[in-house]
């Protein structure tokens, strides 16, 4: 038994977390994925939820909202953009949050004929729709990551759905590692030596955590991926 998801009192909900176990973000063994598909599709999944919705809330858990309630709300830099940060193999690299539609998790990939070693890897279902899915490792021109465990790849990969005016993409990454705000100031210009494919779909470099991360050129990018779809997934 796990008490993941409990709040500050341990004893006061305790859930057995199988979704991270042998669910969707576990080792997938779990005899309901034949049925549910999903762990939110799943009725012990929505017991957790109502058992979590159902608890009294403790007397620390009040008063730390209440003073984050009454603080007052700190203003984003306006001279700074918000970004999504990733990682394909071992280089990261940052795309701005407006691209995004949302941040899936990874899903069978069905191959489309005629279409195999290109950048279109085949197509996806995504909130009940099909949509393209192309190799952003192939695009950039990175080697592959040193194969890890297939729990942590299931754990750590997921598919970017992005829209770009009227284009629409997903592109899967081996890892999200989240939001951050970047100062316009902190980005750096690519330096002319750089040779890397990937420096062609980048128009800036920032630092974050001690690594380097490309800011990738969205209307480069889309344009390379409107080349690359099928006429008919184009729009």
């Amino acid at each position: 038994m796990s008490d993941a998801g409990a709040s500050a009192n341990p004893e006061r909900v305790r859930l057995d977390d199988c979704w991270n176990r042998i669910g969707v973000r576990g080792d997938r063994s779990c005899e309901r994925l034949a049925t549910c598909l999903h762990c939110r599709n799943c009725p012990v999944h929505a017991a957790a939820a109502v058992a979590l919705l159902d608890a009294p809330l403790d007397v620390d858990h009040l008063q730390r909202w209440t003073a984050h309630v009454a603080a007052t709300p700190v203003q984003p830099d306006r001279d700074s953009l918000s970004l999504v940060l990733f990682r394909v193999g071992d280089e990261l690299f940052a795309l701005p949050t407006t691209l995004f539609d949302e941040i899936a998790d990874l899903r069978p990939i069905h191959s489309l004929p005629q279409r195999r070693g290109g950048l279109v890897l085949g197509v996806c279902n995504v909130r009940g729709e099909l949509r393209v899915c192309l190799s952003l490792q192939r695009l950039l021109g990175i080697e592959a990551a040193p194969p890890a465990p297939r729990s942590r790849q299931l754990q750590e990969s997921r598919l970017l759905v992005l829209r770009f005016g009227a284009s629409r993409a997903v592109l899967p990454v081996d890892a999200v590692l989240g939001i951050e705000r970047v100062p316009q100031r902190a980005l750096q210009p690519l330096p002319s030596t750089l040779a890397k494919a990937s420096a062609a779909y980048s128009r800036a470099l920032f630092e974050w955590q001690q690594r380097v991360v490309g800011l990738l050129d969205e209307s480069l990018l889309f344009h390379t991926i409107d080349r690359s779809l099928p006429s008919s997934s184009a729009t």
